[in-house]
């Protein structure tokens, strides 16, 4: 009885490692898409940025090409 005790905690504590293991690796996974969420949405305002300073600059040199 005892040999199956053991064994049987050592199954438990198997299990309890794969399972803190895959928690692990569930919370990397989400800073992952995370970080990936954020660098999309910087790229996304630095081109919305570029685009508004660059219609400015096709409008003022329009401006000119009617003079």
């Amino acid at each position: 009885m005892n040999q199956k005790t053991a064994t049987l905690s050592h199954v438990q504590i198997e299990v309890i490692d794969t399972l803190i293991g895959f928690e692990e690796e569930e919370k990397i996974r989400n800073k992952q898409q995370a970080s990936k969420r954020l660098l999309a949405a910087r790229r996304a305002i630095e081109a919305h940025r570029e685009e508004v300073r660059l219609s400015k600059e096709i409008d003022r040199e329009a401006w000119f090409d009617d003079i």
